[in-house]
């Protein structure tokens, strides 16, 4: 069964019509005199009723990400976001994809944080280990960048310990000496959460994913059709390491658009898919690459360098009728969306689709109505596309069987005595 998420980068909607021409970058150094706190109060709960919203239509998951400094996605905690949706859902996967653990000093932060959204949600947690943009970890941050990989490593050594150790112990590492490591709470899943390594290309995540056997998810605004020479790559590596070739391995962004017909669907949508990809990916690219970032073999591989430079030639003079021609983003009829993504997901071999239903300044009633399309006229002929696979669940979360409904707590005790009828 493919499982579909509903993935919300909480953009900031209020970026000025000339903002790619009066501003360098949507990232780091964007002015903050253009977030308004008053106007935040009302995005971020309509962002996140958009995200319950999703549990009722049946959405697998809801996912939500971390990022700093910036207007692409105003959530540089994650984990608050999940906080509040572990309370107010009980069916759906929590995806945090995720936290960039090469930033935190110490790690032990992660572990404990993800950790408390499990046992809150009773083991619904998809637990994401970001190695992080340069934007975030590097400049907002101020992480060396070609020692984020190595500082990766060793907080993803510290967390996992820490998960698995019942006694206390002591950590030295290079960028973390802790004499006392005693993680408190524990996660519910065992021996942990589903590790989710989002990814833009880079040949060490593949192969961090396969020594793990985590999941990979290819994050990327480029669509399938470019993003099919990466993940083929990603797949020989699966086969050269001789792992198994399950779907569920993988999993893929997709910005999706979903009206009644392909002509309504650029009268709903056009102007906030153009808003997206012209302001709210408008970085100044020195702060997307910086020396040290990527690795010697990844730049051999030169794959992501091309797919950087088509896509940059495109990006800024977009039209709707590129976007969709060009399928960075999927938008039409449920007939048309259903047979692009039925495309999409078996061209990549991916079993977890991230749905991108809401888009840059895109209305609260807009994200509804796609929604709401997608989950009832094009979800449900998607589920079965892997039915060799069906059983394969080692990459989704194991919720508890019996959980406690917050909202049934009073009646469950008045039923059984505790509270006298």
């Amino acid at each position: 069964m493919v499982n579909f998420v509903f993935f919300n980068l909480m953009p900031w909607p209020y970026l000025p019509d000339d903002f790619r021409e009066k501003h360098r970058s949507v990232w780091v150094d964007i002015d903050s005199k253009l977030f308004d706190p008053v106007k935040a109060n009302a995005v971020y709960h309509t962002y996140m009723d958009q995200l319950e919203f999703a549990e009722e239509l049946g959405f697998d998951g809801i996912g939500v990400n971390e990022h700093h400094q910036n207007g692409y996605g105003i959530m540089p905690s994650p984990n608050i976001i999940a906080a509040g949706l572990a309370r107010r859902t009980s069916k759906a996967a929590l995806c945090v994809i995720g936290n960039s653990i090469a930033l935190y000093n110490p790690a032990i932060r992660v572990a404990e944080e993800f950790a408390m959204l499990d046992v809150i949600s009773g083991g619904r947690l998809v637990a994401g280990f970001p190695v992080g943009t340069s934007m975030d970890t590097n400049y907002a941050y101020g992480q060396i960048p070609a020692l984020t990989r190595d500082k990766y490593a060793e907080a993803h050594e510290l967390i996992m310990r820490a998960w698995a150790e019942d006694e206390p112990f002591a950590f030295d590492g290079k960028y973390n000496q802790l004499r006392w490591v005693n993680c408190w709470p524990k996660p519910i899943q065992k021996p942990h959460p589903p590790i989710y390594i989002p990814g833009g290309g880079s040949i060490e995540t593949w192969d961090f994913c396969l020594d793990h056997d985590y999941n990979y998810s290819y994050l990327s605004f480029y669509g399938y059709v470019r993003g099919k020479s990466l993940l083929e790559g990603y797949w020989d590596r699966v086969a050269k390491r001789g792992k198994d070739d399950s779907p569920y391995r993988a999993a893929f962004a997709q910005i999706i658009c979903v009206a009644d017909t392909d002509a309504e669907a650029e009268e709903l949508y056009a102007e906030h898919c153009l808003y997206f990809f012209n302001r709210c990916l408008h970085v100044f690219p020195p702060f997307a690459d910086p020396p040290g970032y990527r690795t010697v073999n990844t730049i051999k591989y030169g794959a992501l360098s091309q797919l950087r430079l088509e896509a940059q030639k495109l990006m800024a003079n977009l039209t709707w009728k590129q976007l969709v021609d060009e399928r960075f983003i999927i938008a039409g009829s449920p007939e048309t969306v259903r047979q692009q993504l039925e495309e999409c997901i078996k061209g990549l071999r991916i079993g977890h689709l991230f749905c991108l239903l809401h888009t840059g300044n895109m209305p609260d009633w807009k994200t509804r109505y796609s929604t709401k399309l997608f989950a009832e006229k094009v979800m449900p002929h998607l589920r079965n596309l892997w039915p060799e696979w069906k059983d394969d669940d080692r990459w989704w979360c194991h919720p508890m069987e019996s959980r406690l409904q917050p909202e049934l707590g009073v009646e469950n005790a008045r039923k059984d005595g505790r509270i006298p009828l």
